[in-house]
């Protein structure tokens, strides 16, 4: 039998060997700064839950380390996603990043200029899923969603490009439930399909209940513009009486083009991801810190005064997601790439 000795030198040797680790990696972020790289242009969505986050997350990180905000705009995003990917400066759990989670999708169907594989990223959280409806002008002449479906001409929609949250229900919508739509792409972001519908240019657009109710409300209130139809996996809470998009699926293969093409990343548009050479025990702190920051009361406070809505999930609750995409079925994935890329 080993002597007290003995036993307490063991735990000693243990002690020195495991303890010391550990607080290196507590102490790591000590006196760091942590940069949020962002895939888009200052003042949009992206930015405005950014900074919130960014204001408090730092609290929930072993070390406090101090945050700063950037931008790699341009390619919709794809810029920034390669950066995050292959740069090595960029791997010691100091930068996290934030692009179009559509990007995931549009990487497995062969998009140009994926210089990544999108299920090599870590996750480290979302703050909300996007809750995508599409929204039609009074003049439009459309009031329903059966009026759509009647419809003797294809309603305009305004997009931004293949993979942007603007552009990707209106192909999916076509593809998986014959309305007639015409989509233009090419707009800057919504704001500009919003003003280029108010002046009949469009009939309007698909984007999110969330950006759309606070964008858009006065024209919402006095009924000139009407939201049409929402593509939500169940009805939005808020929405219980607008028709949902899966509801009208009449064939699996349609509803399967709506929950991959639509649901599932509308759940992911706006997950933070940790580049892929992280270490294990860094982004397990950076997503527990996010998690600890979605119930923080300060940003709470900041989120609802800046009318956020906030529904987070969790890095593992994104890669199932990510995960289920990446391995979706060829004959879906062919018809995929056709309807978004093409």
């Amino acid at each position: 039998m080993p002597s007290t000795y003995s036993v307490l030198r063991t735990m000693g040797l243990i002690f020195v060997l495991v303890f010391p680790s550990t607080s290196r990696t507590q102490e790591f972020y000590k006196g760091k700064t942590v940069t949020f790289i962002l895939g888009s242009s200052p003042g949009g969505g992206f930015d405005v839950y950014t900074r919130t986050i960014a204001r408090h997350i730092g609290k929930h990180i072993p070390g406090n380390p101090s945050t700063v905000v950037d931008y790699m705009q341009g390619a919709g995003g794809l810029i920034a996603a390669n950066q995050l990917y292959n740069n090595p400066s960029m791997q010691e759990g100091l930068t996290v990043g934030l692009f179009a989670g559509s990007l995931v999708l549009n990487q497995r169907l062969g998009e140009k200029g994926a210089q990544f594989d999108a299920g090599g990223f870590n996750w480290m959280g979302v703050p909300v899923r996007d809750s995508p409806v599409c929204v039609l002008t009074k003049k439009s002449g459309i009031a329903s969603i059966q009026d759509w479906f009647a419809a003797k001409r294809p309603i305009k929609l305004g997009g931004i490009g293949p993979g942007s949250t603007p552009s990707v229900p209106p192909r999916v919508l076509k593809a998986a439930l014959g309305l007639p739509i015409q989509l233009i792409d090419g707009y800057k972001g919504t704001s500009e399909i919003r003003m280029a519908a108010e002046a009949g240019e469009l009939d309007g657009g698909c984007w999110n209940w969330e950006s759309v109710k606070v964008t858009w409300r006065p024209a919402l209130e006095s009924g000139e513009v009407k939201m049409v139809i929402q593509i939500n996996p169940e009805r939005h809470p808020e929405l219980p009486n607008l028709p949902n998009a899966i509801e009208m699926a009449k064939t699996e293969v349609a509803r399967q083009l709506i929950k991959i093409g639509v649901h599932d990343q509308s759940s992911i548009f706006r997950a933070y991801s940790i580049p892929p050479r992280v270490s294990k025990d860094r982004v397990k702190i950076l997503q527990k810190a996010f998690m600890d920051t979605m119930s923080d009361q300060g940003f709470m406070a900041d989120a609802n005064q800046a009318k956020l809505d906030i529904y987070p999930m969790s890095g593992e609750q994104i890669k199932q997601i990510v995960d289920s995409m990446l391995a979706v079925d060829a004959k879906i994935l062919a018809d995929l790439k056709k309807i978004l890329l093409d």
